[in-house]
């Protein structure tokens, strides 16, 4: 008779399983008291990982919208998976998240996400629930930075599906649930000149243009280029740099769901892949409005050193990286938002303004043509 085979046979460790969805369980109930009080408030009549959980929508006021946004971490994974340390990749699933609704003119409440990796290892004590456990954490921080509430966190074994770099790799996506009132959605019609560019400083490279990032360093530096050393650091290190939150700041100034807002806002970008020129530039077309940015802030010295032994120019990594500037707020109070991100550890500076005419124009602050003009249609 053949060998008997059991799920555990081709993969799966059904315990191990169980144990790591405990673990993203517990760190998620941290997460609920993040909305005591507000539209989200999360109700738990059974506490259990696999238990019923929902949010009381009774008496929500006429114009009351709500809707999802899905992202992922992407590439930048294999940064973590490089350097053995997963504890600030919920920064970057978040903002993925979060900064993305707030771009709508709403509120963030709930988060929900899936960790598909290849292995949870096997019974004894040097599996990959350590892992987990790094993620765990890091999402009970990066949920207090965003205000939000984690509702479920799926894990899945999926075996050879998911690849990366050494043994432990998985990919991690998921979903954010968010609440406004229609009369308060940014759809940028209310767009137009002489409204001020304000800037929120990002001092890495977010989830976005991981891919150029890791071409430019394994070409430069060789496969194991994550243990050069730059700047008294690793390389690795220095990439894995987590992404700032700003949806909870950004909240604050437009006003939150049924909350008075304490600046005036028209128009957030949150600058991913695209860079500048894409994700301000989608935000301008329903206006047909174009920008000045005459002062943004520096790119990181990792974006300047890639942008130098790439070679990457300009023109390229601002329409790929965010050269420092993580969010753009459109305002016709500027001044405010900048008080706003500074009550939440943000700094914020007048990068610019809207202009009439259509296209953007950067005052390039990258390696190769700094204090030049670049334009951009």
């Amino acid at each position: 008779m053949a060998k008997v085979l059991t799920y555990k046979d081709a993969g799966v460790d059904i315990k191990l399983g169980d144990l790591a969805s405990e673990i993203m369980y517990k760190a998620s109930a941290e997460t609920w008291k993040n909305r005591e009080g507000k539209i989200g408030e999360v109700s738990i009549p059974f506490e259990h990982f696999s238990g019923f959980r929902s949010m009381n929508i009774e008496g929500l006021p006429s114009g009351a919208i709500q809707g999802h946004n899905f992202d992922g971490i992407g590439t930048k994974v294999e940064i973590a998976e490089r350097v053995g340390d997963h504890s600030t990749m919920a920064y970057d699933l978040f903002a993925m998240l979060c900064d993305d609704a707030v771009r709508r003119g709403v509120e963030p409440v709930w988060l929900g996400s899936i960790i598909d990796v290849n292995t949870l290892g096997n019974d004894s004590e040097d599996n990959n629930l350590k892992y987990i456990q790094q993620l765990a954490d890091g999402m009970v921080n990066a949920a207090k930075d965003a205000g939000v509430a984690v509702t479920d966190g799926e894990v899945a074994e999926l075996g050879d599906r998911i690849q990366g770099y050494g043994e432990f790799c998985y990919n991690w996506g998921g979903s954010i649930l968010w609440v406004g009132e229609k009369e308060k959605s940014l759809t940028g019609f209310d767009i137009g000149p002489r409204l001020g560019l304000v800037a929120l400083k990002e001092n890495g490279f977010r989830s976005n243009g991981i891919s150029l990032l890791r071409k430019v360093l394994n070409n430069e530096y060789g496969d194991r280029w994550h243990e050069a050393e730059y700047k008294g650091r690793t390389l690795g290190e220095v990439a894995l740099h987590p992404s700032k939150i700003y949806s909870a700041a950004v909240v604050k100034m437009m006003g939150g769901f049924q909350e008075e807002d304490e600046a005036a806002v028209q128009g957030v970008a949150h600058i991913t892949g695209g860079g500048m020129p894409g994700k301000l530039g989608r935000i301008l077309k329903p206006s047909g409005s174009g920008a000045l940015i005459y002062d943004p802030f520096e790119p990181c010295d990792l974006m300047l050193h890639c942008q130098e032994i790439g070679p990457v120019l300009d023109k390229e990594a601002y329409s790929t990286w965010n050269m420092g500037n993580g969010m753009i707020i459109v305002s016709s109070d500027p001044y405010s938002v900048i008080e706003v991100a500074k009550d939440y550890s943000i700094e914020a500076k007048l990068i610019g303004e809207i202009r009439k005419k259509p296209g953007i124009e950067i005052v390039s602050k990258g390696y190769h043509t700094k204090g030049q003009l670049l334009h951009f249609q």
